[in-house]
């Protein structure tokens, strides 16, 4: 069995001038890393979101009567919950310094907005469309190569009552991000009834312990020797675009457990 290696790409610092994939090509050239097929690309969102033009300096900004009162009840620079409104889908509540949202689906933080490695008085904002994100991505990466691969466009977040982040993916192209387990049977013979493997959050979990939250100056991560099955056609008939699986309210623990007060 082919050993499984993760293989950070190291690159300068990213601007909004730059385009992704050519600084991750001549990052690569630089360090002698060639691509295989095969081969899984972990791309942290900022890096992208910053090549994307969603670098906001705050400056610009003026924040409504809402972003002020909110700002001021949260602790949370006013201009930065100005964009927490516009962003987010929901705003579930929050407590000092952080603001719960449901953005593009998923639970995040501050509308997965982002003050850490962005210039001074700016923050960056999540990528438009993460699954096209990394589709283009691929494309790009396997016509230079000649190589299928897959990428994945990463973020951190925190668990319900845990302390630390983990990686979450939140655009895929090329694999299927969620592998159903049901049917298989464990040590004992029985049959799994609910089990699903977020297999794309496992990778961007593990390709951030490589990738770090501070200076590392490593965006990017390749996973090789995973054996992932590629995807050249995706759910919605895309190339490779298998987006990232979300669950409605009423099938998600959490949600059905707690039920949740949403912000008016």
């Amino acid at each position: 069995m082919q050993q499984l290696v993760f293989i950070p790409v190291k690159t300068p610092l990213i601007t909004p001038k730059d385009r992704i994939t050519d600084v991750l090509i001549r990052s690569m050239r630089k360090e002698g890393i060639i691509p295989k097929d095969g081969d899984l690309f972990v791309i942290a969102e900022s890096a992208v979101a910053t090549t994307e033009g969603r670098l906001v300096d705050l400056t610009s900004i003026t924040p409504s009567v809402e972003a002020l009162r909110l700002g001021d009840e949260y602790l949370i620079d006013p201009r930065e919950m100005q964009l927490i409104l516009e962003e987010a889908d929901e705003i579930l509540g929050g407590v000092p310094g952080v603001m719960l949202t449901i953005t593009k689906g998923v639970l995040s933080p501050n509308a997965g907005i982002d003050s850490s490695n962005a210039p001074e008085e700016c923050v960056t904002l999540m990528p438009l469309d993460p699954d096209a994100s990394a589709r283009e991505i691929r494309g790009t990466l396997e016509e230079h190569y000649g190589c299928k691969c897959a990428v994945i466009i990463s973020d951190s977040r925190t668990q319900p009552l845990r302390l630390g982040t983990i990686g979450v993916a939140l655009g895929s192209s090329g694999t299927t991000p969620v592998k159903d387990a049901r049917g298989s049977l464990d040590l004992y013979g029985k049959p799994l009834t609910i089990t699903r493997k977020a297999t794309a959050d496992n990778l961007a979990s593990a390709a951030q312990l490589l990738m770090g939250e501070a200076g590392e100056g490593i965006p990017a991560v390749i996973a090789r020797g995973m054996g992932i099955d590629l995807v050249d056609k995706g759910a919605e008939g895309g190339r490779g675009d298998h987006h990232i699986s979300v669950v409605p309210r009423d099938e998600c623990l959490f949600f059905g457990a707690l039920g949740a007060n949403f912000y008016p």
